[in-house]
């Protein structure tokens, strides 16, 4: 179709729920900041690999993220090029869940082989991120996208609630370790599937095939575009920087938790749940605030998410107090897709190329994530969890008064596409 409707919005808006929902109730059972530390540390994996989950799976999402968006730029059928490009998180997620369902390994190879998995599943993401950006761009429109993203990952939030509960009970049942685990990533791989069938029935805004096609020269003069006249866009990147500080706590959270606390393996089913009900009301809040006020303001919401995460993290006296430090992640992480997406399409403007912006900013990242995970997993082993949680909880709020004081609302001035 040549112009996507309201009503052809609000269709898409229904099948994306739907796709949220099974992909949040899915990631339950494989989640980066309660399952899989949790899972890594019982399997005897040293502190800085449990510790680096989150950081690794940051980067490696990344590493393809450039090489994807050149490839998307010339996509005629957005649709099933966005079906193509999902299956590939399938294999390596099957693969993890046959082997730790039927063969249960354990000990040093059994983390090693999950870690090899995880690997491909973290670039299968990476490869998705690019394509699924623009197909977005082209089932939504421009001025209800926010909402948009924040309403479906209630969809993703309530999955997540209640994949969160069925780890619960696995984990919780006679089902023994690691088989359990080998049964949650199964269940995992079903639900991706049934979440990846929703887009053949999404409605999609034709794709104007009259212009050029993007060459990598094309590609090279507008990133070194992009870096060099807006001083707004490398000070919004400093901040994004800052908050790298971010994946060396998400990965040590639930460890450092139990450590004080010595809950049972299964607990880890509700501080997921915990996490992904704060996720869909943190993505409706900030995809109403970047809606009403902007998406700079709907970041900022998610950085101060993310301090009072480590701040709870650094005060905790009970379980209640654990739950609220996976609650404030949750919502900060909620906050970030919604209002990290609107902000690049922001940055990029209508016409403006959205999907190679993203893969740049988490290019750029990337070797930061590194210098924070391997400086992490040091810290944590030499000086322990509390003197670390300081460090990257200062490093958290400087980010946050980077983007507070120093950063404006894109939508307010020129965009690239502008400059192109």
């Amino acid at each position: 179709m040549a112009r996507l409707s309201l009503s052809d919005h609000r269709h898409n808006l229904g099948l994306n729920i739907v796709h949220e929902f099974c992909w949040g109730m899915g990631f339950a059972f494989n989640d980066v900041s309660t399952i899989l530390p949790l899972f890594l540390t019982l399997l005897g994996a040293p502190l800085s690999v449990v510790g680096s989950i989150a950081g690794v799976f940051a980067i490696l999402m990344a590493a393809p993220q450039l090489i994807s968006a050149l490839m998307a730029r010339n996509i005629s059928d957005i649709k099933m090029a966005t079906v193509k490009v999902h299956l590939t998180v399938l294999p390596p997620i099957f693969l993890a869940g046959f082997v730790f369902a039927f063969f249960a390994p354990t000990g040093p190879k059994a983390w090693i082989f999950y870690y090899v998995c995880f690997i491909f599943y973290s670039l299968a993401i990476g490869l998705i991120i690019p394509i699924w950006s623009n197909f977005l761009k082209h089932v939504t429109k421009r001025n209800n996208r926010g909402t948009f993203l924040g309403i479906s990952f209630i969809g993703n939030s309530i999955g997540g609630f209640i994949g969160g509960i069925m780890v619960k009970q696995l984990l919780a049942s006679s089902i023994p370790f690691p088989s359990n685990f080998g049964w949650g990533f199964l269940i995992l791989f079903v639900a991706l599937s049934i979440g990846i069938l929703t887009y053949f029935g999404f409605r999609v805004k034709e794709i104007d095939l009259t212009q050029k096609q993007r060459t990598i020269q094309d590609f090279i003069h507008e990133t070194k575009t992009i870096l060099t006249t807006n001083r707004n866009f490398r000070r919004y990147i400093y901040s994004r920087i800052f908050l790298t500080a971010q994946f060396p706590a998400i990965g040590l959270y639930a460890v450092y938790s139990r450590d004080i606390f010595h809950f049972d393996i299964s607990e880890a089913g509700l501080l997921t749940a915990a996490r992904l009900v704060a996720f869909g009301f943190g993505s409706i809040v900030a995809g109403r605030i970047g809606d009403k006020i902007g998406h700079k303001a709907a970041m900022t919401f998610c950085f101060t998410s993310h301090v009072f995460a480590i701040a709870t993290a650094l005060s905790v006296q009970s379980m209640f107090w654990v739950y609220g430090i996976f609650f404030f992640l949750g919502m900060a992480q909620g906050a970030f897709f919604p209002a990290a997406m609107s902000i690049v399409f922001d940055f990029a403007g209508e016409k403006g190329d959205n999907k190679m912006i993203m893969a740049l900013i988490d290019t750029i990242l990337s070797p930061f994530i590194l210098m924070a995970i391997i400086a992490g997993g040091i810290l944590s082993e030499s000086v322990g969890f509390v003197i670390l949680f300081r460090i990257l909880g200062a490093l958290m709020l400087a980010g946050l008064f980077t983007i507070i004081f120093l950063v404006r609302e894109p939508h307010h001035e020129t965009n690239f596409s502008e400059n192109l």
